[in-house]
């Protein structure tokens, strides 16, 4: 079993450039909120595959992952899974596009790239199923539950709503 942790310190593989390593660690999942909703993570079980360039770091991160919450239309428990797949690079005199904000040095914050590589790999929408038909617009029910015999009367059509005003006399 891969222990826990939320930082790894890239020094202890003492890589030269040009070599490698895999790293298998336990990483726990901040849960996330989305449109005021929480999506429960947990601990998850992370690759990294650390590469040594001249002046810095490759790093390759991969991880499935169980996001829990309330479905985006239905509102019913939601239990998706999500593959991550995130690289980055760091190279100290790179410029801004070549710093990676997850290393501080030699120190790698697993915590915060897993979590923010997981936001990045969210759907639009979190549902239940992808054929989810959401809620009623006009009364609120689960369309999922409700069947073929759920309708409302229909609204009539604004274009004739003055003849409603007309007033006819019986005489």
């Amino acid at each position: 079993m891969a222990s826990r942790t939320d930082t790894y310190d890239l020094a202890t593989l003492a890589l030269r450039p040009g070599d490698g390593r895999r790293i298998d660690v336990e990483v726990v999942l901040d849960d996330l909120t989305l449109a005021g909703q929480r999506y429960a993570g947990g601990q998850v079980g992370v690759r990294v595959d650390a590469s040594r360039t001249t002046t810095g770091w490759a790093l390759r991160l991969r991880f499935e992952a169980r996001l829990r919450g309330p479905c985006m239309r239905c509102l019913e428990d939601a239990d998706r899974g999500l593959e991550v797949d995130a690289r980055e690079v760091d190279q100290p005199g790179g410029g801004e596009e070549l710093a990676s904000p997850y290393l501080d040095g030699d120190e790698l914050d697993l915590r915060a790239w897993a979590r923010d590589a997981l936001a990045l790999a969210l759907p639009a929408q979190v549902v239940c199923r992808e054929d989810c038909l959401g809620l009623c617009a006009l009364c609120g029910e689960n369309l999922n539950t409700a069947g073929p015999e759920h309708e409302h009367e229909r609204e009539p059509d604004p274009r004739w709503a003055k003849l409603s005003e007309l007033k006819l006399d019986d005489g």
